[in-house]
């Protein structure tokens, strides 16, 4: 549920070889300086911040963080009217519908970070990989499994995009990349209260449960019923690659009146809805419980517009978490 991008689906497909950049910039921030910066583009001199489109592991001063909490105070004195929030809460798949009926697969992103970042989803494509079980949850237009699908090389790999849009699934199910031979797309809602899972995932089957900037579109009274549902789809030892937002990114400071849903909980102008997260809020959902934290990262991000001289601070929270193998 990533924010729209000029790449296309031709421009990945045709082209792999488009990335930005060649190494990871996220911190774990349980181990913060064992971080490899080799390859970062790392900040050192002020005067030479617009030398640069952007900037690797960018540390907040005194001046952001007032800046950031003048922002949220603002944004408190006028939420959302009591009135309007029962219209956004009650049927939130509803705007997604409406927004991909609008956007089709131009809603295609490029994740060129996903070989770099998550090279779990790499080694299953291998031919001697066998058979796995990839689900990406929150599929949208098919932003990690068109990747993962036309890398593939291994006979016994099956790929199954769930949405709780019908017409996400309906765009991914028409794509001309959609090969129903290594791939499924399903609605289905990770906060599905009855703990039904999508139509052909058993319980205990899935190797690797992908969750890119999908877990902030639920509302936090959701989280519980996510929780279990992929604890239940998980096989033992399988994995959850996380990516979304984190608290303070840009997106969150740039809300202006009558978009406070909730506690850092917010409305685009969409109606789709958006939550920026602490690491400790994304290990209390994904972690703890026999589930293993192997990553707990922040990736904090300068980016420059050279022109007008402005910088603009990004802030995405990524994760890895391992189901033990006695669960």
């Amino acid at each position: 549920m990533d924010t729209p991008a000029a790449a296309t689906v031709e421009e990945i497909i045709e082209d792999p070889s488009k990335k930005k950049k060649v190494t990871s910039s996220v911190v774990d921030v349980q181990n913060p300086t064992n971080t490899p910066t080799f390859g970062s583009r790392l900040l050192t001199d002020e005067e030479k911040v617009f030398e640069h489109n952007a900037w690797d592991h960018v540390e907040w001063g005194p001046e952001q963080e007032a800046t950031a909490l003048e922002s949220i105070e603002r944004q408190l004195q006028d939420p959302v009217p009591e009135q309007d929030k029962d219209r956004y809460n009650s049927d939130p798949a509803s705007f997604w519908d409406a927004f991909y009926s609008q956007h089709n697969e131009s809603f295609f992103k490029d994740r060129a970070w996903l070989a770099q970042e998550f090279p779990e989803l790499a080694a299953c494509t291998l031919p001697e990989a066998g058979p796995k079980v990839v689900v990406e949850v929150g599929c949208g237009a098919g932003n990690t499994m068109f990747p993962v699908l036309n890398n593939n090389k291994n006979p016994d790999l099956k790929v199954i995009g769930c949405d709780f849009s019908k017409e996400a699934v309906r765009v991914v199910r028409e794509s001309p990349y959609f090969d129903p031979k290594h791939a499924g797309a399903e609605v289905w809602d990770l906060a599905e209260p009855t703990g039904a899972l999508p139509v052909g995932v058993q319980p205990g089957s899935v190797d690797i449960i992908v969750l890119v900037f999908v877990l902030s579109a639920l509302a936090p009274l959701q989280w519980e019923y996510a929780r279990r549902n992929i604890r239940t789809m998980l096989k033992p030892g399988g994995l959850v690659l996380f990516r979304d937002y984190g608290r303070y990114d840009m997106t969150q400071l740039r809300f202006k009146k009558n978009r406070l849903l909730d506690s850092n909980f917010y409305i685009r102008g969409d109606g789709t809805r958006v939550y920026f997260f602490t690491n400790e809020e994304v290990e209390g959902i994904l972690g703890g419980e026999g589930m293993v934290v192997e990553q707990n990262a922040v990736d904090r991000r300068m980016i420059v517009n050279r022109a007008r001289k402005q910088k603009m601070y990004r802030i995405w929270l990524q994760g890895k978490f391992k189901k033990g193998l006695e669960n």
